[in-house]
């Protein structure tokens, strides 16, 4: 966590619990003493602070390395502050830069609406939606035409912008940039203008963004917003941060027991790094978890409760002990409760070509190779001899740990 040094003036408990759960797992909150001011104004006034959070509708789905910003503004949701999800469908327009060597691809308004139309349904899996705020930037920044653009740009400088890291570094290296790129950090920042936010959020990566907003609004007469980074969320490799072009992530719309599997295959260490930025529980449940594992408590056991948790949060507590308890049918090579029923005919019928018509393998020779590794078994029995040849009847087919079919063979 990076705090700079500042010093914070008297806090009230209230305001004191507050700015504990504002920091909690976070990177940088900046300035510090800014928010403390304004969480101990909203104490005094009961006016509640307006708490922004924009996300770019570029893919239909999210995954839970996204709901770790959203965790943050329930949290503070939870605390009676007001929170606005904004959804960039202009800003989708443009391509966030963010991070990026080269000029990110625009979506046609097409992609971006039939995205868009997911984006709050999966993200009220974790925000309150009756005390939730939805807006569209397409609200005010359309309106803007030409005029509102150029007044817009007159107020920071291209020697400012080529200060953020990812346009130096591609100007360094004589990649292009296309001046349409510039205008999305001013167009992010004119959101909190719009918005009259008072706290805005986003990952590491966004850090320039938020700061944009800052300082138009102090452009725009307005009391700048304070800003929050978080972490990103590393994925189920333990290496690179959770991402779908990395295949380390994990669904919002996942099956429970797909979900609840994913996140036992995390590593013992990276454990401790999810509970702290996806657990709802208090710092202090996790340190006594923690300190019970350090003592010789399994460490299975924590993540067999983090993976309920997070199970129980996208479906519901009944599936999460399903999942559970299937898992556990998994490692002990039974059968779970619902498998997918397949009907078939040419008995009898070579194991390969089942293998395949069952959807359990891609094709025969991928499931030749899946025989040869052992990983394929009917009626519980290894199947070692890729020629086996299997006549009319009702078999339970598994392959691997987690794929099985019934499958009844017809002549």
């Amino acid at each position: 966590m990076n705090q700079s040094a500042v010093t914070t003036p008297p806090l009230t408990d209230g305001v004191a619990q507050a700015l504990e759960v504002t920091l909690r797992g976070v990177e940088e909150l900046l300035p510090r003493d800014d928010w403390a001011r304004k969480l101990a104004r909203s104490e005094t006034t009961g006016q509640p602070l307006r708490i922004k959070l924009g996300l770019d509708p570029t893919a239909p789905d999210i995954h839970i390395g996204h709901t770790v910003v959203l965790n943050k503004m329930r949290q503070l949701q939870d605390l009676g502050h007001q929170v606005i999800f904004l959804i960039g469908d202009f800003t989708t327009l443009i391509g966030d830069p963010s991070g990026r060597n080269t000029t990110r691809p625009p979506l046609t308004p097409e992609q971006i609406k039939i995205n868009a139309e997911t984006y709050y349904t999966q993200a009220a899996k974790v925000l309150d939606p009756a005390r939730t705020e939805i807006r569209y930037n397409s609200e005010w920044c359309a309106p803007l035409g030409s005029a509102g653009m150029i007044q817009l740009a007159a107020k920071y400088t291209v020697a400012r912008m080529m200060e953020r890291n990812d346009f130096h570094q591609r100007f360094t290296d004589g990649s292009s940039i296309s001046l349409h790129e510039f205008l999305y950090p001013l167009l992010q920042g004119y959101d909190s203008v719009a918005l009259k936010s008072d706290l805005e959020l986003g990952g590491t990566d966004q850090k320039f963004n938020l700061l944009m907003g800052r300082h138009l609004q102090q452009e725009y007469g307005q009391e700048p917003q304070c800003i929050l980074t978080m972490p990103l969320l590393v994925g189920l490799d333990g290496v690179d941060k959770m991402s779908k072009s990395k295949n380390n992530y994990i669904g919002i719309t996942e099956d429970a027991n797909t979900m609840f599997a994913k996140v036992l295959s995390i590593s013992d260490t990276l454990m401790w790094d999810w509970y702290t930025l996806l657990s709802f529980k208090s710092l202090a449940e996790i340190a006594a978890l923690k300190a019970e594992v350090a003592g010789g408590r399994n460490p299975k056991d924590a993540k067999v409760a983090l993976a309920k948790e997070i199970t129980a949060r996208f479906h519901s507590a009944a599936a999460a002990d399903a999942a559970e308890q299937d898992f556990i049918n998994r490692s002990k090579g039974g059968v779970p409760d619902e498998i997918p029923e397949v009907s078939l005919s040419g008995a009898p019928l070579g194991i390969g070509a089942l293998l395949k018509q069952a959807n359990l393998a891609p094709s025969t020779s991928e499931a030749s190779r899946l025989i040869d590794g052992g990983g394929v078994r009917v009626d519980g029995s290894v199947v070692g001899d890729r020629g086996l040849k299997l006549d009319a009847g009702t078999y339970v087919v598994q392959v691997g740990k987690r794929k099985f079919a019934r499958v009844t063979l017809g002549a």
